[in-house]
C-alpha cells in the first residue's frame, strides 16, 4: 500500500506525469514496444504477452480498445495445445477507435484508421486504409474519408469545457447528420 502510494506520488507530484504518461511508462516497462508521440487511452490493451506488441509513432488508441496476443481456444480442438500466439504490430500514424478488438497476428500498415467497435481478425498491409466491421474489412481510404467528412470538422483542441461547449453549440450546423 505504501509502495503504491510512493510510486503514485513520484510520478504525479515529482515528475508531474498524467495518467496517460504513467500508462505508457508501465507498458514499456513490461515489454511493449511503443513509439514516440503515441497516446493510449485504453486500460485494456495490456496483454499477458506485452512483448508481442509493437506500436509505431504518432498512434492514438481510444478508450476500451482491447489487444489479445493469444487464443486459448486451441486447447479445445488441438490435442496437447494450450494456445495460439501471434504478434500485434501497429504502424505509424494509426488511429484505433473506441472499443475495437485486435486479435493475435494482426499487422496494420502506416496511416490506418480502425473504426470504433471493429474486430480486427487479419492484417491490413495497404497504407491509408479505413477498416471497420466484425470481422473488420477495408471500407475506404483515408483520402476518401477525408473528403466525406471535411465539411464537418471542428477544432476544439486546447479549449476549456465551457469554451468547447459554447463553440460546439454555436456551430451545430457543422455537425454530422445536419
Amino acid at each position: 500500500m505504501i509502495k503504491k502510494f510512493l510510486k503514485w506520488f513520484y510520478f504525479t507530484k515529482i515528475k508531474k506525469w498524467d495518467s496517460a504518461q504513467i500508462r505508457l511508462y508501465h507498458l514499456r516497462k513490461i515489454g511493449m514496444e511503443i513509439g514516440e508521440k503515441t497516446y493510449i487511452f485504453s486500460d485494456e490493451i495490456e496483454t499477458a504477452e506485452p512483448y508481442l506488441v509493437k506500436i509505431g509513432n504518432n498512434v492514438m488508441i481510444a478508450p476500451g480498445v482491447k489487444f489479445t496476443t493469444h487464443d486459448a481456444s486451441a486447447s479445445f480442438y488441438i490435442p496437447g495445445a494450450s494456445d495460439l500466439f501471434g504478434k500485434i504490430e501497429i504502424g505509424n500514424n494509426c488511429f484505433i477507435g473506441m472499443g475495437a478488438i485486435v486479435l493475435p497476428g494482426v499487422k496494420l500498415a502506416d496511416n490506418c484508421i480502425v473504426a470504433a467497435g471493429s474486430v480486427v481478425t487479419k492484417s491490413f498491409c495497404e497504407e491509408n486504409s479505413v477498416i471497420a466491421g466484425n470481422p473488420a474489412k477495408k471500407i475506404s481510404t483515408t483520402e476518401e474519408l477525408n473528403k466525406k467528412n471535411e465539411k464537418y470538422v471542428l477544432n476544439t483542441w486546447g479549449m476549456s469545457f465551457q469554451e468547447k461547449k459554447n463553440y460546439l453549440l454555436a456551430n451545430e450546423n457543422k455537425f454530422k447528420g445536419n
